[in-house]
């Protein structure tokens, strides 16, 4: 049984749920976000909580319970407080760089790589820490690991572009005969 789908959401003022068949639509102020459930789990809204419930006895049907109920939790936490995942760049020569909606990274490539930044994500840079903020969970996550994809971190000097609560483990170098 899912832990997670029985716990209700608690939906806070500024928020406004809506359930259209089997959408759950969520807006404040300007920002709309949709929720597709496909008819696999029942929502139902109480004043200001929202319930998930169960289509189904069988396993598929508890994995959906407590997916959605996860992603509709992922999104009024995205609308209250928004998401945040920092990257930072380490190496010689390695920056990056914002010209309006463009990330300009400079990688020990020939060329810089220019990352078009999508609508709704702000990014700022501190030196070597490249901060991205929005509201969707899950595109703050892939946008992150794109960059890092340019140039994840290596094992030997640590250089590359890493999460910053990323440990990265160390190998020993080449060792000279004497």
């Amino acid at each position: 049984m899912s832990r997670v789908g029985k716990k209700p959401i608690n939906i806070p003022q500024n928020i406004e749920v809506s359930i259209q068949g089997s959408k759950i639509i969520f807006k404040s102020g300007k920002l709309v976000k949709e929720l597709e459930t496909y008819n696999r789990v029942g929502v139902e809204k109480k004043e200001n909580e929202l319930m998930f419930s169960l289509k189904g006895k069988d396993t598929q049907s508890r994995a959906y319970w407590g997916t959605y109920r996860a992603l509709a939790n992922n999104i009024v936490l995205g609308l209250t407080q928004g998401f945040t995942k920092q990257l930072e760049i380490n190496g010689v020569g390695y920056k990056a760089t914002l010209k309006g909606k463009v990330l300009e990274l400079a990688l020990g490539f020939s060329h810089p790589i220019n990352y078009n930044i999508p609508e709704g994500i702000e990014v700022s840079i501190d030196k070597n820490l490249v901060t991205l903020k929005g509201s969707d969970k899950q595109q703050i996550g892939q946008i992150a690991a794109e960059i890092r994809e340019f140039r994840p971190p290596e094992p030997y000097k640590g250089k590359g572009v890493k999460y910053v609560e990323e440990r990265i483990i160390r190998k020993a170098g080449k060792t000279s005969k004497k």
